[in-house]
């Protein structure tokens, strides 16, 4: 199976004079089903419609390459939002973007997707546009952006767009490809689930949840933490209920959440005829990066019950987890064994959390997962239903493919989940079989207060896992690591909490080559924490560190045994009242600024001593 039309001639050799459906993406066109906009496309074609796709486009040329769709245009920032694919935390512009051709940046612009709705619209103003994917999905309410610092409307007013598809959305898809067999428009299509539409003010459905307007939640900072409270508590497919918000003279509505997808709509998405590549135009720039990390890892999962604070999966992938069948991912383990580049590696068997492989619980299949609480965090709910044999089973059948040598497991994987398990079996089963000699994990701090605002178990749990995976390690004879992911700035991490982490990764050993600071994505309650400096789910205030000094301080900290950190480290432990953490003792972070002959009093102030200094010759003392 060929790729999909991306130029006149492809339609010309085709024989298609018109396309159904235009797929307009910000990333490289890559023919792969870790990308969104790949799997639509296909679900399209395999539904009998024609579809082409016009992937980065610049210029006027570029939107009008395959002419006007018969139905509409489908638009989608990419597989990330397009402000955080462009720029870091600290604001810079990047250079670089792996989905890109070439990894080189400049091909997606600022908010892409209202860029080239803005586009269509003037160049075609009759043709409807569907917005999708993670960019529109989380920015569909009325929401803060870090880049300009302010509260902007919802994405469908930016954009001008008519109706907005969010989460996965192969359920909504199936059903609105359904409708347009129908001969019916997207506006005749304001009754599906999983979808939001802007409609006069008269017309809004009765029994609504409503948020505060846009214009009431862009100056009042505890009424935008009330609507983000709201909009989380509704995004369940079994209680969840329209939400609706006013903007200006017109009013956003968001139906209910689509159901998940069956297994076997899951298996069914990704079983498509993919080409699994990036499109051959890429060639002459070196390809495309983005594909190297997904060509030979497999996904076995969606959803995450997790749910972190800081991470946006919870409002568009939901907190249910989806599976594909155990056939369906060994069949596709087969076919990457045979592919002529395949070097006996499988990179990946996972999704957001690898582990999860069923519910949290018997009861959310019928009553929808808890409002307001979380099944891990901070403590394990005594009804989580923690089992890996379904995912040892997957596992083991991939390691017996003929050409498969090893099986790894990059994903994130949920360490207080695994200590959930009585028997310990699956522990024993990755150590053994599935690192690659590192294990990255995410206990993300060690201060309790932080992670609890950051939604995650206590550190005392990572604990208990890091004692468990080195005796899981010192058993099967390997030598093995653990590479914890850790996060500066977060909303509630004082300088104080920063030291406790600094002083956490002393005690454990832990010297991280990379520190992320928190980055506050749209549509999380973490960023909505660091916007009103309110935590949404009790309505008390919240420290946020803002400043740039601040925000270096704690970067510092973390990575404290770095020289060149020395001086931030010593003006953050000086402003925390701190400095007894300046010495040689076994607890200290840094040592003193001065020759160690002229510290003497304060190492004794810290209880250290440096009982071989006499016996030092003048010039090793002062060295």
């Amino acid at each position: 199976m060929p790729f999909l039309p991306v130029c006149k001639k492809d339609l010309e050799e085709r024989g298609i004079e018109q396309l159904d459906f235009i797929c307009v993406t910000g990333d490289a066109y890559i023919d792969h089903p870790t990308f969104g906009i790949a799997i639509i496309s296909r679900m399209i074609e395999a539904a009998g419609f024609s579809v082409g796709i016009i992937s980065q486009p610049l210029s006027d040329k570029d939107y009008r390459e395959l002419g006007k769709p018969k139905y509409c245009f489908m638009v989608t920032g990419g597989n990330i939002d397009s402000m955080v694919s462009n720029y870091t935390v600290s604001l810079k512009k990047r250079n670089d973007d792996a989905y890109s051709p070439g990894g080189r940046g400049g091909k997606r612009p600022d908010r892409a997707v209202i860029t080239y709705c803005k586009a269509l619209k003037r160049l075609f103003p009759e043709t409807e546009i569907e917005i999708g994917g993670l960019e529109a999905s989380l920015r569909r309410f009325a929401h803060y952006d870090y880049w300009s610092d302010s509260v902007m409307p919802s994405i469908l007013v930016d954009s001008g767009a008519d109706f907005l598809m969010y989460g996965m959305g192969e359920v909504t898809l199936s059903q609105m490809l359904n409708r347009f067999k129908q001969g019916q428009k997207l506006s005749d299509m304001h009754d599906l689930r999983g979808i939001c539409y802007l409609t006069k003010p008269e017309n809004t459905p009765i029994g609504a949840v409503q948020c505060d307007s846009y214009e009431i939640v862009k100056e009042n900072k505890k009424a935008y933490a009330k609507a983000c409270r709201k909009q989380y508590d509704e995004q369940d497919e079994v209680y969840g209920r329209t939400i609706i918000q006013r903007h200006g003279n017109i009013m956003l509505v968001q139906n209910p959440p689509q159901r998940s997808v069956t297994q076997k709509e899951f298996d069914y998405a990704y079983e498509l005829p993919y080409m699994r590549a990036y499109h051959p135009m890429y060639e002459k720039d070196g390809g495309v990066p983005a594909i190297q990390e997904v060509e030979f890892s497999i996904t076995h999962n969606r959803g995450c019950f997790g749910f972190c604070n800081f991470c946006s999966i919870a409002l568009h992938q939901g907190r249910r987890v989806q599976t594909r069948s155990e056939n369906s991912v060994y069949n596709e383990a087969v076919m990457l064994s045979e592919k002529p580049n395949f070097k006996g590696y499988i990179h990946d068997v996972g999704g957001p959390t690898a582990n999860f492989r069923h519910p949290s619980c018997e009861k959310q299949e019928e009553q929808g997962l808890c409002k307001g609480r979380k099944c891990l965090a901070p403590t394990p709910c005594k009804n989580i239903n923690a089992d890996h044999s379904d995912y040892i089973s997957l596992l083991r059948r991939l390691r017996s493919i003929k050409k498969v040598k090893k099986v790894f497991i990059r994903s994130g994987i949920r360490f207080d989940y695994m200590l959930l398990e009585k028997n310990g079996k699956f522990l024993d089963e990755l150590v053994e079989f599935h690192v690659s000699g590192q294990l990255k994990v995410a206990p993300e701090h060690a201060s309790n207060k932080v992670l609890d605002l950051m939604g995650k178990p206590h550190i005392e749990v990572y604990e208990e896992f890091e004692k468990r995976f080195y005796a899981s390690t010192k058993k099967c004879q390997k030598e093995q690591y653990l590479v914890p992911y850790l996060m500066s700035s977060h909303p509630g991490c004082t300088l104080n909490e920063a030291i406790e982490l600094a002083l956490f990764e002393k005690k454990h050993n832990i010297r991280p080559e990379q520190v992320q600071d928190f980055y506050p994505t749209p549509g999380t309650i973490s960023t909505a924490m660091f916007y009103t400096g309110i935590n949404p789910y009790t309505m008390e205030p919240v420290y946020v560190p803002r400043t740039t000094e601040e925000k270096a301080m704690q970067r510092a900290l973390l990575q404290y045994f770095m020289p060149k950190n020395r001086t931030l480290v010593e003006k953050a432990l000086t402003i925390a009242k701190r400095r007894d953490l300046i010495g040689f003792g076994k607890d200290c972070l840094i040592a003193p600024s001065k020759s160690p002959e002229r510290n003497f009093g304060n190492e004794r102030k810290g209880n250290v001593e440096n009982k071989n200094s006499k016996n030092l010759p003048k010039k090793a003392k002062r060295r």
